[in-house]
């Protein structure tokens, strides 16, 4: 695979100053201006100022120029628009609108988290002291962003542009609601295309380390805005991941999230575990919860159709 990682996102919201001051609260960092990330690292999401919440740039990481070359040449020959130089590649996803850079670079390498003492039966470990996570001793912090979620008014081109242009590979699909799961990395997504009356980010999601970092980090954030649940907390079945929807002070939906299928082996996967006859309505297990919003639609959807037309988008 040529891709090997998603490095950060652009989100253009109102009021990005207030944004940055929720994330820093849940962990990340501020590490230039506008700019979040971890000491292992310093980008992960961007943010700048728009009179409507959008994602306005992704970036990914490739390994050589040759391979920016083969994918100008892919992107070209769909009709994209590409703008080539030394080390990057610029193209604007012709469905949703933002741009898309891909780099030759590669996302430093994430230091194992220390062990926690679990008990489990037949394995006692942590005697004679409660559960730090109970205790609240513990405060994760986000590790890195994981992947972003579009919707799109035609499902198929952008999974076109997406797979034949840029290069991602196919994990697995939901054809009855058009949903493709796409990576550029080990994850089993980086990105998720789903349908949409209207282009637009559904969400974005940020890697703790466990089912416990997950219910702490999240009802924290409840603890400060009681109805900033959406859905969770509970296991996706495709991806297999543990997740809590939360929503952020801009409107946009995001996900903590941990425990994600891994795939270091392409022709292994796509051969004999990628699936497309899932049931639409198992995404989740253990979850008893309803979402308070249609979680394949934003909310706010008819606010980002009203900015996307004064964009002449």
């Amino acid at each position: 695979m040529a891709l090997t990682d998603l490095i950060d996102i652009e989100l253009a919201v109102p009021n990005p100053g207030e944004l940055q001051e929720f994330w820093n609260r849940r962990g990340l960092a501020t590490t230039g201006t506008g700019r979040l990330g971890t000491p292992e690292r310093a980008s992960q999401i961007r943010l700048t100022e728009s009179d409507y919440r959008h994602v306005s740039q992704m970036r990914i990481a490739t390994e050589t120029q040759e391979d920016l070359v083969q994918i100008s040449n892919s992107l070209t020959a769909l009709g994209a628009q590409v703008e080539l130089g030394d080390g990057w590649l610029e193209s604007i996803d012709p469905l949703i609108g933002h741009s898309v850079r891909v780099e030759v670079a590669r996302n430093a390498p994430l230091e194992q988290a220390p062990s926690r003492e679990v008990n489990a039966p037949g394995k006692m470990i942590r005697q004679n002291r409660r559960s730090e996570a109970a205790v609240s001793e513990w405060t994760p912090k986000p590790r890195r962003l994981g992947h972003v979620v579009f919707g799109s008014t035609d499902t198929k081109a952008s999974v076109d542009y997406y797979v034949n242009g840029l290069g991602f590979r196919i994990s697995d699909r939901l054809p009855e609601v058009e949903a493709t799961f796409l990576r550029c990395s080990t994850d089993h997504h980086n990105m998720l295309i789903l349908p949409a009356p209207v282009p637009c980010m559904n969400h974005y999601a940020l890697e703790l380390e466990d089912f416990d970092a997950v219910g702490l980090r999240g009802i924290e954030v409840v603890k400060e805005r009681p109805d900033a649940s959406v859905y969770g907390i509970g296991r996706h079945v495709v991806g297999s991941n543990v997740f809590w929807y939360l929503l952020d002070p801009a409107g946009g939906m995001f996900e903590f999230f941990a425990d994600m299928d891994q795939i270091t082996d392409d022709d292994l996967w796509d051969l004999e575990i990628r699936r497309e006859d899932w049931d639409p309505f198992t995404i989740a297990t253990y979850e008893s919860g309803t979402s308070k919003m249609d979680f394949f639609l934003p909310a706010d959807i008819d606010d980002i159709a009203s900015g996307r037309e004064r964009a002449g988008l």
